[in-house]
């Protein structure tokens, strides 16, 4: 049942955090679809080597006191939610 919910992609709705000298590590919240059951959620640092293909990581507990990172806040919606 576990692997049936987590074959759908997860989609970027909203980019958090973006590293002051690597423009292609941010953290990122995503959602993944999971039909009438609603959506999965998360918070990962994102390491992209393509646009196509990422790492995923946990995201450290204290990156906002972190200096190599910075705060954007750029939304995404990429599921295209409505706003409320």
């Amino acid at each position: 049942m576990k692997i049936l919910f987590s074959s759908g992609a997860w989609q970027t709705q909203t980019i958090l955090f973006q590293n002051e000298h690597l423009s292609f590590k941010k953290v990122e919240f995503q959602m993944q679809d999971i039909g009438g059951l609603g959506y999965n959620k998360r918070t990962v640092e994102v390491f992209y080597l393509t646009p196509l293909f990422m790492i995923t990581s946990e995201t450290p507990y204290d990156i906002e006191k972190r200096a190599e990172w910075v705060k954007i806040d750029k939304e995404v919606n990429e599921l295209v939610l409505k706003s409320p």
